[in-house]
């Protein structure tokens, strides 16, 4: 195939339009998918396969009531299979496995078959379910897990308010504790406070689990979850003191029916606050098993961070279905005669279509292998295996980052490749806009991602304090500290490494590659990056810890953007480290000098993403700068013949991607094309151009 771009680029000795040179290895796509289905294969296999069964598609010519009905009887159908894969998260005793990982393993599949599906079932067992499995104690999971986990009750997740979003400690709705009944008056005290954006609870929901704030003798004891009836089974009406409205047509997700709640001094039993973290006795004594209040709070919400976990997973998933239709389609469509006066060029053979998709395909590998890492950690403290407070903490940091980073990393993914499809990509039966519109929301939900990414940086800074303290408690580690300081300095911002660079590069860019694609390299300009940004950003927060309430939010204020930025930047090496070491699991050895040119272009393209920083910070010469575009535009071509096996080995087939263009669909129009002008030129019957006319009457 022909290959155009706006200036000559010089092909890598081996690639396979090089002269003489051998043909370029072939990615095993069978082998790498069964690699990529991870841990749990059977329960990835099984969720797929279920995804294949056109019962549980979206159907787009419904209306949104057509739509939430066909959803929930979808979930029906999931809770009464033999195989109970939903219930695998959940305790043994009552019907489950036990198995955290390959729950949200199978559970991130739902989205090939309707988001909508994915996140209605994950609000009745991911969130409702799980708020009774982690925040109740075995009598109260006992009591009330059976309904949820069978959907004889579906529920609400009552936690999100209209006046806090995110800030969960806030939160305005209370209960306070009743010792004369043994009961908690749950109320909503202004219209600020009503629960907002609550799957079921426009329809289907017949109880919630409700935050509240947990008022006993006169003592706010923060947030709290309980148990609370919102409607008569039989009827479907709210409850005495109940009251909400349908939040209506979404941007997406049409199939679950969200809501709003309110309470209005609504009884609750003292044996529904859901009790594993705090309990109440019956005269209104309040005790728990963690004595910090703050420590309760977090350990209680980490508690629910696999919400987090599952949409990083989603949204990983979602990428590749809009890629995998993408490459398809550009490696079918043709446009343009450029290279030949009578045969149109293949999209992906334009230097721009594969600069437009081809390092997104790079960055969901690595944002796959580091979700796989993701949930590793997360089965580890879940399972009892490894759950220390650090274990939880670290779950919980790179969930954060992960969710926050793949859910804004999807929705601009799919933008691009509805673009790249041009208009075939804006209609609706190929799919791109559907999930765009439906993913758009999980780009806030379960913790809006610029408040998470502040989450990620807040650790990084902690810990990068901890670690400052460590080194200067005696006057030696104070000058420790101060001599690197100054030999940083010295090295990186007076350019002495750019100059080390350039004379060692001689002004040769196969040099500068050379050194640009060394593993260890690419390791050290992701990590420094990382560590400079968070020791800035440290140093200049300093002075907060001791000043007033209005100078240390001043302070905060300040250093915001620069706090998300190093998130982001360790998000970026989380997943960079990630594929990395997957590269050492990949045992055909094809497959694995494919996917290193994959790494090397997602490594290189961050790094070229933040090539101001490498420059203003000393990082990079300009020489290695100039150097880092044009071989990542080697890389992309080299990579060009492997781009449909690369998408391919995520292993989603013709009924995972319904879209008509990733079908073969286009190859046969272009086909048909061909022969059709073919036979034209063939027997002499093609009309004569006016401009070669004109060329010949000159």
């Amino acid at each position: 195939m022909t290959m155009t771009s706006d200036r000559p680029v010089s092909l890598p000795d081996d690639h396979p339009r090089a002269s003489g040179a051998k043909p370029t290895p072939r990615v095993d796509v069978a082998g790498m998918s069964e690699h990529l289905l991870g841990r749990w294969p059977e329960w990835r296999r099984a969720a797929r396969e279920r995804a294949t069964d056109p019962t549980f598609w979206k159907d787009e010519s419904q209306s949104m009531a057509e739509h939430r009905e066909r959803v929930l009887e979808q979930m029906k159908l999931l809770a009464s299979e033999e195989t109970h894969q939903v219930w695998l998260g959940f305790p043994e005793r009552l019907g489950g496995k036990d198995s955290s990982g390959a729950n949200l393993a199978g559970f991130e599949e739902l989205v090939a078959a309707d988001p909508s599906l994915q996140i209605k079932a994950g609000v009745q067992w991911g969130l409702f379910a799980s708020a009774i499995l982690h925040l109740g104690t075995p009598e109260q999971q006992d009591r009330l897990l059976p309904a949820a986990m069978d959907l004889s009750v579906p529920g609400a997740f009552a936690m999100t308010e209209i006046g806090h979003g995110s800030d969960v400690a806030s939160v305005a709705t209370t209960a306070t504790y009743d010792p004369a009944t043994q009961e908690f008056v749950v109320h909503t005290p202004f219209r600020a406070a009503w629960k907002e954006f609550l799957g079921n609870a426009a329809v289907h929901a017949t109880a919630a689990t409700v935050f509240a704030q947990l008022i006993t003798n006169g003592v706010n004891h923060g947030v709290h979850c309980f148990y609370v009836p919102v409607r008569d089974p039989e009827t479907m009406e709210f409850l005495p003191g109940i009251s909400g409205y349908d939040d209506g047509l979404k941007g997406g997700l049409r199939g679950v029916d969200n809501g709003r709640l309110a309470f209005d001094q609504v009884r609750v039993p003292r044996a529904d606050l859901l009790a594993r973290y705090g309990a109440v006795a019956a005269d209104g004594t309040y005790s728990s098993i963690i004595d910090s209040p703050g420590r309760r709070f977090f350990t209680m919400l980490g508690s629910l961070v696999q919400g987090r976990v599952s949409l990083d997973g989603a949204a990983v998933t979602a990428s590749k279905l809009g890629l995998a239709i993408a490459v398809k389609y550009g490696a079918e469509r043709r446009q343009f005669t450029s290279s030949s006066p009578v045969e149109e060029t293949v999209l992906l053979d334009y230097a721009t279509h594969r600069r437009r998709l081809l390092p997104r395909v790079a960055e969901t590998y690595a944002s796959h292998f580091a979700h796989d890492r993701l949930l590793d950690l997360f089965d580890d403290v879940f399972s009892g295996e490894k759950d220390t407070p650090e274990q939880r903490e670290d779950l919980e940091t790179m969930a954060a980052a992960l969710k926050s980073t793949s859910t804004t990393f999807v929705l601009e993914t799919l933008q691009e490749c509805r673009v790249a499809c041009g208009g075939a990509g804006f209609m609706t039966e190929n799919r791109i806009t559907s999930l765009h519109h439906d993913l758009d929301v999980y780009a806030t939900f379960e913790g809006d991602n610029t408040v998470l990414q502040q989450l990620v940086a807040k650790r990084l800074v902690g810990d990068y304090a901890k670690h400052l303290k460590g080194s200067t408690k005696t006057p030696a580690g104070l000058a420790r500290f101060v001599v690197d300081q100054a030999a940083d300095a010295a090295l990186h911002r007076t350019g002495l490494r750019r100059f080390g660079q350039a004379i060692a590069d001689v002004g040769d860019p196969r040099r500068a590659a050379g050194h640009l694609r060394d593993t260890d390299t690419q390791r050290e300009l992701l990590a420094d990056r990382v560590a400079t940004m968070v020791e800035d950003v440290a140093m200049a927060m300093r002075p907060a810890q001791k000043a007033d309430p209005v100078t240390a939010a001043r302070i905060f204020d300040e250093n915001q953007v620069q706090l998300v930025e190093a998130a982001k930047a360790h998000a970026d090496l989380l997943r960079w480290s990630a594929f990395t070491e997957a590269l050492a699991d990949i045992e055909d050895p094809g497959t694995r000098r494919v996917l290193t040119w994959l790494r090397d272009v997602f490594g290189l393209t961050l790094i070229e993403r933040n090539l101001a920083w490498y420059l203003v910070n000393g990082r990079l010469s300009a020489q290695r700068a100039r150097t880092v575009t044009s071989y990542v535009d080697r890389l992309l071509d080299r990579l060009r013949p492997h781009a449909v096996d690369l998408v391919d080995a995520w292993g989603y087939g013709p009924e995972h991607l319904r879209a008509p263009i990733a079908s073969g669909l286009e190859a046969e129009r272009q086909e048909e094309a061909r022969a059709y002008y073919a036979a034209q030129r063939a027997s002499g019957e093609a009309p004569v151009s006016e401009k070669s006319l004109k060329k010949k009457q000159r």
